[in-house]
C-alpha cells in the first residue's frame, strides 16, 4: 500500500514544490492525496485542483484546516506524513502544528527561520517519537555516498582540508519583481542569510556529510553585491573541524553565467577526492602513491540516477528521490543507509547563526 502525504505550500508559482512532489512519488511507494498549498485560499484550491489534480475536499484553505481535517479521516484515508515547502518563516509553525497533529514530517531546508526555533522544533521531534527529514537532497547522490564510505574507513588517512564551492547567477541584477527572489533576499521571510542560507547550507552539509567531522569554528566575510539587497548573496568562510581539517566555503547567487554548478574536495594524508554535480556519477580518487582513479557509479537506476527537471543538472530529481526513499524506509522499518534528520537540520541553523555572527562582527572566529 502506497504512503499518503500532504503539501504545505509549493501552490502556484512555487519552485521546490512541483520537485518535492515528483521525487516523494517517483519511487511509486507514495501519493499525494492533499495540500494547502497557498496563503490564500482560492490560490490554494486552484493549485491543489489545476496542478496536482486533488479532489476539491482534498484542498484545504490553511494548513491548520488541513491537520484537523486530515487527523479526523479514517487511518486508511488520511496522509502519513506533510511535505513542507513554503518559505523559511513558515517551516517553525507549520512543522509544529504536524507533529501536534501526529503526522510525520519532511521539511524542506534551512530548517527554520532562526536558531532558536531549530532548538524548540528538536525537543518537540524527540518528545513526539515522529519521524523528520530534511531535504538535503545532495547527499543523496550515489557518488557522494561511495566518497563518505571511502574517509570513514580511512582510506584517505587523516583528512587535512575540505573544500566547497557552490556557484549561481540568477540574482547577478535585482529580481524584485521575480518571486522566488522576492522571498529569498527579505530577512522577514528568508531568515539572517540570503545565499548561505539558501545554497551554502547544502555546501555546509555536504562538507560534513562526506567527512564525517563537525565544523568546531567559522571565520566568514559575507557580501552583498546587488545595490538594495537586504541580505548577502556571495561570500566566503573559513573552517575548522574536530580532528585538525581545516577548509573553505564558498556560495555565491551572483556569479553571472552560472547555472547550478556545487563542487566539493577533501584531502587526507594518503589521499583525497573530487565531485562536481556537473558529473554527477564520476568520483575522481586521488592517491599519493597509487594510481589516480575515475570512479563511475554502477548502471542501474538508484546507483546512477540521471532524471531530471528543467533548469536543474543532471540527476538532481533522482538523488531528491532518495532522500524520500530513505525517509519512506524508516516509516516502514526497513533497512537503510540514513537520511538528514532533525539533527542535521539544527546543525544547520547552528552554522548560518555563526556565520552571519562572524560576518557582522568583522569576520572574526566564531565557534559551533
Amino acid at each position: 500500500m502506497k504512503l499518503r502525504f500532504g503539501m504545505v505550500g509549493g501552490g502556484e508559482g512555487s519552485m521546490i514544490g512541483p520537485v518535492h512532489r515528483l521525487a516523494a512519488q517517483h519511487s511509486g511507494e507514495a501519493e499525494l492525496v492533499c495540500g494547502a498549498f497557498s496563503s490564500t485560499p482560492d490560490r490554494s484550491y486552484r493549485s491543489g485542483q489545476r496542478l496536482y489534480q486533488l479532489a476539491a475536499h482534498r484542498c484545504y484553505a490553511s494548513y491548520s484546516d488541513m491537520f484537523a481535517k486530515e487527523a479526523a479521516l479514517p487511518a486508511d484515508k488520511r496522509m502519513n506524513f506533510v511535505v513542507i515547502a513554503t518559505p523559511n518563516h513558515l517551516h517553525f509553525p507549520v512543522a509544529m502544528a504536524a507533529l501536534a497533529a501526529g503526522f510525520h514530517v519532511v521539511c524542506d531546508k534551512p530548517l527554520t527561520h532562526d536558531f532558536n526555533q531549530a532548538q524548540l522544533l528538536r525537543r518537540r521531534v524527540l518528545d513526539s517519537g515522529l519521524q523528520f527529514a530534511v531535504t538535503y537532497n545532495y547527499s543523496g547522490y550515489a557518488m557522494l555516498q561511495e566518497a563518505r564510505d571511502l574517509v570513514s574507513r580511512g582510506s584517505f588517512g587523516s583528512l587535512r582540508r575540505i573544500s566547497c564551492e557552490y556557484l549561481q547567477g540568477w540574482l547577478a541584477v535585482d529580481m524584485r519583481t521575480n518571486k522566488q527572489a522576492q522571498w529569498r533576499t527579505d530577512p522577514v521571510r528568508a531568515g539572517s542569510a540570503g545565499c548561505f542560507g539558501d545554497i551554502g547550507s547544502h555546501g555546509y552539509h555536504l562538507m560534513e556529510y562526506v567527512s564525517g567531522l563537525p565544523v568546531t569554528w567559522v571565520c566568514a566575510d559575507l557580501s552583498k553585491h546587488v545595490p538594495g539587497r537586504q541580505l548577502d548573496d556571495d561570500g566566503n568562510v573559513l573552517l575548522r573541524f574536530a580532528g585538525g581539517a581545516k577548509g573553505v566555503l564558498s556560495a555565491s547567487q551572483v556569479a553571472a553565467g552560472e547555472d547550478n554548478d556545487i563542487q566539493i574536495k577533501v584531502f587526507g594524508e594518503l589521499g583525497g577526492f573530487s565531485w562536481r554535480l556537473g558529473e554527477p556519477d564520476i568520483l575522481n580518487v586521488r592517491w599519493l602513491s597509487e594510481p589516480n582513479e575515475v570512479r563511475r557509479a554502477k548502471n542501474d537506476a538508484e546507483l546512477a540516477p540521471k532524471r531530471s527537471i528543467a533548469g536543474a543538472p543532471d540527476g538532481y530529481l533522482d538523488a531528491f528521490a532518495e532522500i524520500y526513499r530513505r525517509f519512506f524506509a524508516q516509516l516502514k522499518g526497513e533497512s537503510h543507509r540514513g537520511f538528514p534528520t532533525i539533527e542535521e537540520g539544527v546543525r544547520g541553523m547552528q552554522f548560518l547563526a555563526a556565520v552571519v555572527r562572524s560576518d557582522e562582527q568583522g569576520a572574526t572566529w566564531q565557534p559551533l
